[in-house]
């Protein structure tokens, strides 16, 4: 195992990121298990809040599957090194960029730095905005027809 996992993992601990993981999954009636790379991985995870496939709180990640795949376990792990970067700004900085990016994209993660950072594509998130998708359609039915 890398030092970086292992500093990732203590501070983690340290900044009570982890601890307060590991109880919400006991709260949301998750199986706590042991992943790879001192990560924790709660599935079954029962309460409705947030709506994502997977969320990760220190170094837990947590999803309401039976399982988690390898590319959204590495989305997940990546969100857990910034959580060890940022500490307890994390949580209220990443609020802030998903509601800029909701605001600007309609939608959480496509112009979120922390996701585009853990790989949109691993997470789930479409690439471009559904703001960009809903503009082409609307330019698409403009268009005069060509024959």
């Amino acid at each position: 195992m890398s030092p970086n996992r292992r500093l990732r993992a203590g501070i983690n601990w340290l900044t009570l990121a982890t601890p307060a993981g590991l109880a919400l999954a006991r709260l949301g009636g998750a199986r706590v298990a042991r992943g790879p790379d001192r990560l924790w991985l709660a599935t079954g995870y029962q309460l409705r809040l947030p709506i994502a496939p997977a969320f990760t709180v220190g170094s837990v990640i947590l999803t309401s599957r039976d399982s988690i795949d390898g590319r959204l376990l590495a989305h997940e792990a990546r969100h857990s090194s910034q959580y060890a970067a940022l500490g307890p700004l994390f949580l209220p900085v990443y609020g802030v960029c998903a509601g800029i990016s909701w605001a600007i994209s309609g939608n959480w993660g496509t112009l979120n730095p922390f996701e585009r950072l853990a790989g949109l594509e691993d997470g789930g998130y479409p690439l471009r905005s559904q703001r960009d998708f809903a503009a082409l359609t609307a330019i698409r039915r403009k268009r005069p027809d060509a024959s």
